[in-house]
């Protein structure tokens, strides 16, 4: 693969279930590196387990970590994959998945991130053609990302299941 930019940058985002967004992004031409994982913990976490996650008792979100090459594919076009590949209107939940590891968040690197994740946010939320919904998607910034175990990357590419995941309200 020839990269076309040596500055590579770092997005995370959640979506509900991370096996969902881990094939979406798979797809994605620019995409370097991607992992699943756990992040913005609200407790100290050193490597928690997907049954520690579950507990509800970390505060970790569910997510996927990417490596881009913003040459090939701009943060930008990365969250309108994000807000077309879940329901940012529904509040830690997606599908039957509940709780709060299953936020819709994204998690920023730099404050030019965080302008850019707002002024989506923004834009957004005026195409929701139902005045009752509200995207609930936290941004904040970027904490520590712990993989999650390996069995968990390319879950969906290596066993054919599927993800239960709500369907996008854009799409």
């Amino acid at each position: 693969m020839k990269w076309l930019n040596k500055k590579l940058e770092t997005a995370t985002f959640a979506m509900g279930c991370f096996w969902q967004p881990d094939y979406v992004f798979s797809k994605v031409n620019g995409i370097i590196k991607k992992r699943v994982g756990y992040t913005r913990c609200n407790k100290e976490c050193n490597n928690p387990t997907y049954e520690q996650v579950c507990s509800s008792e970390t505060g970790c979100a569910e997510a996927i970590q990417l490596l881009f090459d913003p040459a090939i594919v701009t943060y930008d076009e990365l969250l309108d994959m994000f807000w077309k590949n879940h329901d940012p209107t529904q509040m830690n939940r997606q599908g039957p998945d509940v709780g709060t590891q299953y936020r819709s968040a994204i998690f920023c690197h730099t404050a030019e991130q965080k302008r850019i994740a707002r002024a989506s946010k923004k834009k957004w939320g005026k195409k929701l053609t139902d005045s009752a919904l509200k995207i609930v998607t936290e941004i904040v910034s970027a904490s520590a990302f712990y993989p999650a175990e390996d069995y968990h990357q390319d879950y969906l590419q290596r066993t054919g299941r599927s993800c239960h995941i709500s369907t996008s309200p854009f799409v």
